[in-house]
């Protein structure tokens, strides 16, 4: 939670410097951002290759662990095909791609913007990045403080769908809680397999 409140106070922070014209204009129309992607790209490979259950988890996959992240894409999928009947400003494409973040909010809103822009134009793929941005974020805060309920009423894996991406780290200890310890192998695998889909399924719904 402390960490998505921080998203949140860093994004409002560089639209308040944004507006104030603090950076030089020659910054903001160069390819930084593109560089930026460059390098959290190198970050998310780093971080699942350097973590230490890796070795482990890959060791022991059962064909079975695979049914959980293909339910999270299919319930995602089909839970955003049917909200993008609502939004005829934005191609079902599009909202298939703010859908595919996973709730991996940096990543995919830095992506979507990139590879809308050539297409929609910059103020427009800002604006449906800005949209991926809230709706990750407010998948995740979901997961935090939902996942009781979702126990409850849809059972013990509903959490792990429901956190996506974030169930290998920030979404990880409230999962442990509410869906049990013997789950905590679950969660990381599928928290991985969902984090390492983010680019080539946002990728490729930016391309239609």
């Amino acid at each position: 939670m402390k960490g998505s409140l921080l998203v949140v106070f860093f994004f409002a922070l560089g639209c308040l410097i944004g507006w104030s014209d603090f950076f030089p204009e020659v910054l903001l129309k160069g390819d930084i951002s593109m560089y930026i992607l460059y390098l959290l790209m190198f970050q998310v490979g780093i971080s699942i290759g350097s973590d230490k259950k890796l070795k482990d988890i890959l060791r022991s996959i059962h064909p079975k662990l695979l049914l959980i992240p293909l339910a999270t894409m299919i319930g995602t999928f089909s839970a955003v095909a049917l909200v993008s009947l609502l939004l005829p400003k934005w191609s079902i494409s599009e909202c298939l791609a703010v859908g595919s973040g996973f709730a991996y909010y940096s990543l995919s809103s830095i992506l979507i913007t990139q590879l809308k822009t050539p297409t929609l134009g910059l103020p427009i793929a800002t604006e449906l990045g800005i949209i991926a941005l809230i709706a990750n974020l407010i998948r995740e805060i979901m997961t935090l403080l939902g996942s009781p309920l979702f126990v409850k009423y849809f059972g013990r894996l509903a959490p792990i769908c429901a956190g996506a991406a974030t169930t290998m780290d920030t979404t990880l200890p409230i999962i442990t809680r509410c869906s049990g310890k013997d789950l905590v192998f679950v969660s990381i695998f599928h928290g991985m397999l969902m984090d390492f889909s983010v680019p080539f399924l946002v990728s490729f719904f930016c391309s239609f």
